[in-house]
């Protein structure tokens, strides 16, 4: 990676880029698409602008260290993930996100579905957001 990218974090520009022009073609003729993944919040703004995507939401779905580390060794069985470089980056994300005043929910309460609620929220204010308001005179 590092030998074609440079940097694991020129890879992870790069790709991010890479996500959002093929949701911006939106091949699918989707109404609304979710890109899930861990990325720079800070590379994802510029990659929308030049994209054309008007309407956008960026959420953190966060949780406790503990939680994580379980979470990774016991659900995911990835052990080798639960680690200071894991906690680094969740702290790096979590400031990011406050830094730039994105929604934020913390999942370490949560259960699979109510995870899955607070996405639907997202996406519905989202929804909601990129809905011309239709008013009556």
């Amino acid at each position: 990676m590092e030998r074609q990218w440079g940097s694991g974090e020129r890879w992870q520009e790069e790709m991010t880029k890479q996500w959002l022009e093929r949701l911006a073609m939106n091949a699918d003729n989707c109404e609304i698409a979710v890109l899930e993944g861990q990325t720079r919040p800070s590379f994802i703004e510029p990659h929308l602008a030049r994209t054309g995507i008007q309407h956008s939401r960026v959420v953190l779905l966060d949780c406790t260290p503990a939680v994580r580390s379980t979470r990774l060794r016991d659900l995911r069985r990835q052990p080798e993930l639960a680690n200071e470089g894991m906690d680094a980056w969740a702290v790096y994300l979590r400031g990011q996100a406050d830094a730039l005043g994105l929604q934020v929910v913390d999942t370490s309460e949560l259960s699979i579905d109510e995870t899955a609620d607070a996405l639907q929220r997202e996406l519905d204010a989202l929804r909601r957001a990129a809905t011309p308001s239709i008013s009556t005179h």
